[in-house]
């Protein structure tokens, strides 16, 4: 099939296209500039090469308009291939485009005239490359004799190889940092502009007016670097900051250094190549797998425990030597049970595990980063046990998973189930609003018991991608109890801290967000003006709940403690073996409140004999997405905007398809924007939904609803999908199938997905046309059961009275009910028929058991809850065949009706 020029602009410049995708067009304007130099070469007309020459003029002009951003091919490779258009040979124009665009695949720049020969490099050397961004309005002549003192210093013994792009405005360097991914460091000079003199996508500067400043052209030098300065941060944290003054750099020294890595004058270039590479450097370093690599290298001799350590008992094996066949003799060597050379304890950790969760920190913005060997489950228990004591209430998301509901059983908590709001019609839940949320707290501020409410457990994002405004969650609860602690898990989330709109409903950055907040004098007046209205100014006393309920709350800076916990599967979302994750700690009363226990809890949960090789792609996998995180969640995002584009164009497709968009999955109460896909419509617009609605929607997820289809969410998965075409998903409801994009997505896996759903369209559309009456009849049943037969969602419905602590409040023990099954003769099954006969005669029905169908995969029902009719019509109308906890042939394990009622505690 030829190829066709992607449109990417308009003629005045703006973009017809939203700016999350042009790295994808940018790909393919090359792909057409190769297809149509080689069209040229070949016998053709004058009058055919005249217009295939103009084909290769407009993709050039359309190009001019995105290379600015980056230094390789860059602005100077077309002009080379405009010149040789001009020259008319064919031959030398296909040689250069396939010699700048192995250069753009390598990352290295375009040979220009401006940088003398000794600068130019071989193509083939393999060491990593990266691009650094210079922020300065130079005159040509001296940008270029800046460039080439920068390249100058470049040695062969250089670890990597950089090349520098320049940009004269404030407005460039927000696009460059936005689209250029391959930048890892910014240099600012005090000569930049504000406004870009370049004809800009029209979503750049939708981007650049709701998020920089208005004007910064008469502002003092001072204030106009730092504002850029502040913005780069903001958008690419990881990157390394370095400004090159010409004077007085003694005195900007102390009023810059925490926002610069280093301050250099103009003639520093040596020391400011080597900084450059010092800092890239310092990201690409991997302690202990650098350590574990080292341990394979280094002879030895096996007297401990683990045979197969160096591949003792599989090497010489007669029969399992396809097991170093397969999995390869690195993995055999890097095996030990040893914690010494370097390799460290992970219970005990003073060396390369020591180090390697200090730079995860860093990159994930905590101020302690734990690492994980047996998954989120884990870490979620740790946590738990970590902060909680017996009699303390948790606030917890019933929708969430499974190791959260089985850590109030360990930690002997009391749980306060918050309710998500439903969606019926899909068979999902969403997330728990903030007024929910706050009406809790402050129930238990009424009733006297708010002391008792330690911690609050939310999913973020949920299996179905909705994604919190957390900084505004943990605001308004530190408004009612300033010491709150909040666990966040973000099992589907570790990619989002590298990505410039996602990061900021991170646990973390809103951690960060809030701590710089309350230092502000700005934030002492606010809640002073507020407090003014909330409280009784004679008694000092809270007015009604109704007016805390109604008004967005903030907390005293003076006595609100951050106290943050995050969990993560690394190993889900990020590069990492199986069962590889982290805990991310931003808590402020950490060392003095926490640690003890947290090490406790941490030696109770952790084996001591973890894996090496999920510690050592952790590690890895940090430095991956420090370096190229950015680039990837980018790609992930864009391609699964692509996939939804496609099915809503595609006639046949949108027949039997449809993704499920904002609209659909959020309420109106909890947004202000109207977009269904705001990725879709650019970068700004999702900026702007992300920065103002109570929830969102992960554009990497993609929920398909198939109800038109006739066939359910589990049979679509297993017999369409997965045994039919070999495409994986991980979660259905009884109408819908979700698509999650992920960094290691490509092109192609989302070209074949859309070639499988139009071979699956096709065959539905084949099979409606052939069935008998009979067969349609039945047919159109599923398909009205499926799209207008779903079951309403259960709420939790309570504890019985005997697991509460109070009727006023809902908090109930799990623990207590737990272990009273334990006792001989405690529980007895009952049919679905059974429970509605004990339920009609005014009996109480407690379930001994934690009940999850799969799916939707979250518990309808816990040990001590009451079952109720709502449950029981839930589960009779699931068509799911797989259910934990339910026995399909007895029923559902109760609590027998005891003589009396048990209310010890265990």
């Amino acid at each position: 099939m030829n190829p066709v020029a992607p449109d990417l602009y308009t003629v005045d410049g703006t973009s017809e296209t939203a700016t999350h995708n042009v790295w994808r067009i940018r790909e393919d304007l090359w792909e057409y500039l190769t297809y149509t130099a080689e069209k040229m070469g070949g016998g053709h007309s004058a009058e055919t090469r005249r217009r295939l020459s103009e084909d290769i003029l407009q993709v050039l002009d359309r190009l001019e308009l995105v290379e600015g951003h980056w230094a390789t091919p860059g602005l100077a490779a077309i002009e080379e291939l405009r010149l040789l258009i001009n020259d008319g040979d064919p031959v030398a124009l296909g040689e250069a485009i396939e010699r700048l665009k192995g250069r753009r695949r390598r990352q290295a720049r375009a040979e220009s005239s401006r940088v003398s020969p000794s600068a130019r490099e071989d193509v083939s050397d393999g060491r990593p490359r990266f691009e650094v961004l210079l922020v300065d309005d130079c005159t040509l002549e001296d940008g270029a004799g800046f460039v080439q003192q920068m390249l100058a210093q470049r040695r062969p013994q250089d670890p990597f190889v950089y090349e520098i792009n320049i940009v004269p405005s404030y407005e460039d360097a927000v696009a460059a940092l936005l689209l250029n991914t391959d930048i890892q460091a910014c240099i600012i000079r005090p000569g930049f502009k504000t406004r870009s003199r370049r004809p800009l996508e029209q979503d750049i500067k939708d981007f650049v007016a709701a998020n920089g400043p208005n004007d910064l052209d008469p502002a003092r030098p001072i204030q106009r670097i730092l504002a850029l300065a502040e913005k780069a941060a903001e958008l690419r944290p990881s990157l390394d900051l370095y400004l090159v003054a010409g004077v007085s750099i003694e005195k900007l020294g102390g009023s810059l250094t925490s926002r610069f890595s280093r301050i250099f004058l103009r003639a520093d270039s040596l020391e400011l190549h080597l900084s450059i590479l010092k800092g890239v450097g310092e990201r690409y370093e991997t302690p202990f797998f650098t350590a574990i690599q080292n341990h394979s290298r280094r002879p030895g001799g096996v007297f401990h425990a683990l045979p197969v350590s160096r591949g003792g008992s599989v090497s010489n094996s007669k029969w399992i030597k396809d097991m170093e066949e397969f999995y390869g003799l690195n993995l055999l060597l890097a095996e030990t049970s040893a914690t010494s050379g370097g390799l460290d304890s992970l219970l005990d950790p003073h060396g390369s595990i020591r180090d390697a969760q200090r730079l995860a920190a860093r990159a994930f913005g905590a101020r302690q980063t734990f690492f994980v060997t047996n998954g989120t489950s884990t870490a979620n228990k740790i946590v738990h046990q970590a902060i909680l004591a017996p009699g303390d209430v948790v606030l917890v998301d019933r929708n969430c998973h499974k190791s959260h509901h089985y850590a109030m059983v360990l930690a002997g908590a009391k749980v306060a189930y918050l309710e998500a709001y439903p969606m019926d019609e899909f068979s999902l839940y969403g997330g728990v609003p903030t007024s929910s949320i706050k009406k809790m707290l402050l129930d238990y501020r009424a009733s006297g018991r708010l002391d008792e409410v330690k911690m609050i457990a939310l999913t973020n994002c949920t299996f179905d991608g909705i994604v919190y405004d957390v900084e505004r969650v943990m605001e308004e609860c530190l408004a009612i109890k300033p010491d709150l602690v909040f666990l966040w898990d973000e099992a589907w989330f570790a990619f989002a801290g590298f990505h410039p709109i996602y990061r900021r409903r991170t646990a973390m950055a809103a951690s960060q967000a809030l701590e710089q907040r309350f230092q502000a004098p700005a934030a002492r007046e606010k809640y002073a003006a507020q407090a003014a209205e909330l409280f009784d100014p004679v008694t000092g006393e809270p007015h009604n709940d109704d007016l805390w309920l109604n008004t967005r709350l903030v907390p005293d800076p003076d006595r609100a403690r951050i106290r943050v916990y995050a969990t993560q599967s690394t190993h889900k979302t990020l590069t990492s073996l199986r069962q590889g994750s982290m805990i991310h700690v931003h808590d402020q009363d950490f060392a003095h409140l926490t640690e003890e226990a947290f090490r406790e809890a941490y030696m109770t949960h952790t084996s001591t004999s973890p894996n090496y090789q999920i510690l050592a792609s952790l590690d890895i996998g940090r430095r991956q997405a420090e370096l190229e995180g950015c680039e990837l969640v980018q790609k992930q995002a864009d391609l699964a905007a692509s996939v939804a584009t496609a099915i809503e164009q595609h006639p046949l497709l949108r027949k039997y398809f449809r993704i499920l968009s904002t609209l659909d999955l959020i309420p109106e109460e909890f947004r202000t924007s109207t977009s269904p896909m705001p990725l879709v419509d650019g970068l700004a617009r999702m900026a702007q939904a992300w920065k103002n609605d109570e929830f969102v929607v992960d554009p990497s997820r993609l929920t398909m609803y198939i109800g038109a289809t006739g066939v359910d969410g589990d049979t679509f998965r297993h017999e369409y999908l997965m045994d039919g075409h070999g495409i994986q998903v991980n979660k259905t409801s009884r109408n819908s199938v979700l698509f999650m994009t992920n960094i290691g997505t490509s092109r192609s896996s989302v070209a074949y997905l859309i070639e499988v759903l139009v071979k699956l369209a096709e065959s539905f559309e084949a099979a409606a046309s052939s069935r008998s009456p009979r067969s349609r009849a039945a047919h159109n049943r599923m398909v009205t059961r499926l799209t207008k037969g779903a079951p309403p969602l259960p709420d939790f419905s309570s504890f019985a009275s005997r697991f509460r602590t109070d009727e006023a409040l809902p908090d109930g023990c799990i623990r207590t009910a737990y272990f009273e099954t334990y006792k001989p003769d405690s529980c007895e099954y009952l049919t679905d028929s059974g429970v509605r006969k004990r339920l009609a005669a005014g009996e109480e029905v407690i379930s001994a058991a934690f009940v999850t169908p799969y799916p939707p995969g979250f518990p309808v029902l816990v040990p001590g809850q009451l079952l109720d009719t709502n449950v029981l019509d839930f589960m009779a109308a699931l068509d799911t065949k797989e259910i934990h906890g339910y026995d399909k042939h007895h029923g559902y394990r109760v609590l027998r009706i005891q003589p009396e009622a048990l209310t010890g505690q265990l």
